[in-house]
């Protein structure tokens, strides 16, 4: 079969955000890592680029926080729709205030090289995980194809950070359960002389060429560089399907605001797929797990995963160093749920709403001009942020967890990191 390298301590296939910070994390406890990745540094990946609190505090531990907000970050997200417009600064809490966005294009090279810093770190580019070698649930090796030579590698542990398709998750037996909420988006650049405005900037009231409101929402993040990235999403689900071409929704929403933002034409545009709120199944077995995107772990209410991506990175070292000979086929879906799960739940069950096309319509003129407007959209806006936290004290923020136990309650049902493995 070819090569066989040296068993590592741990294999980590995909070197975005998610596997860069995991080899990041597993080289300062020692562990002798291999990162690989199918494409070259540096690439492109479809995303909106914007990076919460929630992420520069991750970035912080990592010790490039500086590197990403030193020439640009941003203060706070501006929501707009239905007649009004709302400001909302990033809250004090545990996590930084500030807010950036960097291309990832920029950010995933940043993070690739870190990693590549580290000397516990082997790194192949052009390798793609092709099959597992199973005994069980338990991974015994991985062949590669490392720029066209065909190596089987060996792990005591392997972490998946292929992505939102997660293609080698696939032959693990992760499932995707597309009932639940998922997300279709599109995204592109414009130049514009407005690239330091400090608030990245939403508009919840998406409408298409015929005026009808769409189950999403556009952005448009500033980058500090010249230009903004400007996407829009909606949300979807097999029985009720958003009939959109999300890049020509793209197109008409960047006409929208072309000259209020004095917007070049668009360019680089990409669009993607993007299972969301951990509607994912088959997440872990005996030695491997899947972090970040892999997992479903994204806010299915905006699409933001590089938070998340980050912690389940950190979380999932944390993991194999407290007990390293342990189990993870229950144990790591366990610690996701223990994380996510409640959150996840309610924001799957409010996505789920947007997709009825009488909601926006009634909702949003409640929301941004009724009375509710000064109570209810700051701590929506914090939502946005992924900043709902245990410490936050407003009503709304308090209500977002309470009300989880009562929807995961009502939903039991509803598949969440199912941790029963189809190769047991």
């Amino acid at each position: 079969m070819g090569f066989v390298s040296t068993t590592f301590d741990v294999l980590i296939i995909g070197a975005g955000p998610s596997g860069a910070s995991a080899a990041v994390h597993a080289a300062r406890t020692g562990l002798q890592t291999l990162l690989i990745d199918a494409s070259s540094f540096p690439r492109d990946k479809t995303c909106g680029d914007g990076l919460t609190p929630r992420a520069i505090h991750q970035l912080e531990l990592l010790g490039v926080a500086d590197q990403v907000t030193g020439d640009y970050f941003n203060k706070g997200l501006k929501l707009h729709g239905f007649g009004g417009s709302v400001e909302a600064p990033w809250p004090e809490t545990y996590f930084t205030n500030k807010g950036s966005a960097m291309s990832r294009m920029e950010f995933d090279d940043l993070l690739f090289r870190l990693a590549k810093s580290h000397e516990e770190v082997t790194t192949w580019e052009n390798a793609s995980a092709q099959d597992p070698i199973l005994r069980g649930n338990f991974l015994e090796g991985v062949v590669i194809n490392h720029a066209g030579q065909e190596k089987t590698v060996k792990a005591k542990h392997v972490i998946i950070a292929d992505g939102v398709r997660s293609p080698f998750g696939k032959k693990l037996g992760r499932q995707w359960q597309r009932d639940e909420v998922y997300g279709i988006a599109a995204r592109a650049y414009c130049e514009t002389p407005l690239s330091d405005e400090p608030w990245i900037h939403s508009h919840v009231e998406l409408r298409d060429e015929d005026g009808v409101v769409q189950p999403g929402y556009g952005w448009i993040f500033p980058l500090g560089n010249g230009t903004v990235n400007l996407g829009c999403g909606a949300l979807s689900t097999d029985t009720r399907p958003a009939k959109i071409n999300t890049k020509k929704l793209l197109s008409f929403y960047a006409g929208q605001r072309r000259k209020a933002w004095q917007l070049g034409p668009e360019h680089d545009v990409a669009s993607a797929l993007l299972p969301m709120g951990g509607a994912v199944s088959n997440v872990a077995g005996a030695n491997w797990m899947l972090i970040g995107d892999s997992a479903a772990c994204v806010n299915p209410l905006n699409g933001e995963g590089i938070d998340y991506g980050l912690e389940t990175a950190a979380m999932a070292v944390d993991t194999l160093v407290e007990n390293p000979k342990r189990d993870l086929t229950l144990v790591w879906p366990h610690r996701l749920r223990d994380a996510y799960g409640e959150t996840f739940m309610l924001a799957r069950t409010a996505a789920r709403l947007l997709t009825y096309p009488q909601f926006l319509p009634m909702a949003g003129p409640l929301a941004f001009r009724g009375p509710l407007q000064k109570a209810i959209m700051p701590a929506a806006a914090r939502l946005m942020g992924n900043l709902i936290t245990e410490e936050d004290k407003d009503l709304l923020a308090r209500g977002w967890q309470a009300a989880g136990s009562a929807i995961s309650w009502a939903r039991k049902g509803s598949p969440l990191w199912d941790s029963t493995s189809s190769l047991v």
